[in-house]
Formats: structure tokens, C-alpha cells, sequence
């Protein structure tokens, strides 16, 4: 069974995800690694400069960061081609936690993305238990993480 498929069917079934495994590299040098976040919740927020979704999630992602220091939050810019030009954008539009720009290396690491936005969630074992296209809320985002909370399909 291919990792999309897979992906689907436990989604589909609200089963959570095999656990992951991700190492990135965020845009102030801060190594990101899923085995050192063991015990808490991952949220991973795909995102490009040309989606007027993504650009309108952001704040709301930026407030639930703020309000939320236990739960890590990464942004991952799939149109960094242009550094400094990607980087200021996302400045510009309130992304005020860890930015990671998108190439080979980081991509191949997580199941692909279907298109933007997309967020996933992944629980204290690294296991995918939401995997959204779409944009998502600060309200979303805490009804996910908050451990007595179901997750919302």
C-alpha cells in the first residue's frame, strides 16, 4: 500500500497516521526534529506567498502560537525559490513562528501535500492525527491540541 493511499484510508477512518519522522532547518538556523517534540503536539502549516487562504490563516496561527508555547509551531513555505523576497513576506503577514522553506530534501520527508493550505497535526508520538486542506482557525487548532478534545475530521 503507497504512503498516499494509506495516508487516506486512516484519515478517512479518523485512525491516526504511522509515526513520522522530520528534520528541518528553520529560516533562523533552529533545527526542528519530530523525536525531540516527543510528548507534545506538532502543528505543520504549508503555505505559499500566492495563496490568499494561507495569507489569511496566518494571523490565526500566528495568535494560536502566541497563546500556546507547549505546542510547536512550523510554517513551511512551498515558494521560497527567492529567499529574502519569501522571508519578507511572511514578516510581513504576521508569520511570527519558525518559517521553513520548502526544496527537495523537506518535501520528501512528509507525506505530499495535495495543495494549500494544508496543515497537519501531529500528536505526542508523532503520528499524523489531522490533516487538513484548507485553512484552519486559532479555535481549530486548540480544539485539536487540547488533550481531552477529540479530533475533528
Amino acid at each position: 500500500m503507497t504512503l498516499r493511499l494509506l495516508a487516506a484510508v486512516c484519515i478517512a477512518l479518523a485512525i491516526p497516521l504511522p509515526a513520522a519522522a522530520f528534520d528541518f532547518t528553520d529560516t533562523a538556523g533552529k533545527r526542528h526534529r519530530i523525536a525531540d517534540y516527543r510528548g507534545r503536539f506538532v502543528v505543520v502549516n504549508y503555505w505559499a506567498t500566492w495563496c490568499v487562504p494561507c495569507i489569511q490563516e496566518i494571523p490565526e496561527i500566528a495568535d494560536f502560537h502566541r497563546a500556546h508555547p507547549e505546542v510547536v509551531v512550523l510554517g513551511i513555505a512551498m515558494d521560497a525559490e527567492d529567499v529574502p523576497k519569501t522571508k519578507a513576506f511572511a514578516k510581513k503577514v504576521g508569520h511570527e513562528y519558525p518559517l521553513v522553506l520548502s526544496n527537495a530534501r523537506v518535501e520528501k520527508q512528509l507525506a505530499p501535500v495535495k495543495g494549500l493550505p494544508t496543515t497537519r497535526v501531529f500528536d505526542g508520538k508523532g503520528k499524523i492525527v489531522y490533516d487538513r486542506l484548507g485553512r484552519v482557525t486559532r479555535k481549530s487548532l486548540e480544539e485539536l491540541t487540547t488533550p481531552s478534545a477529540p479530533a475533528k475530521p
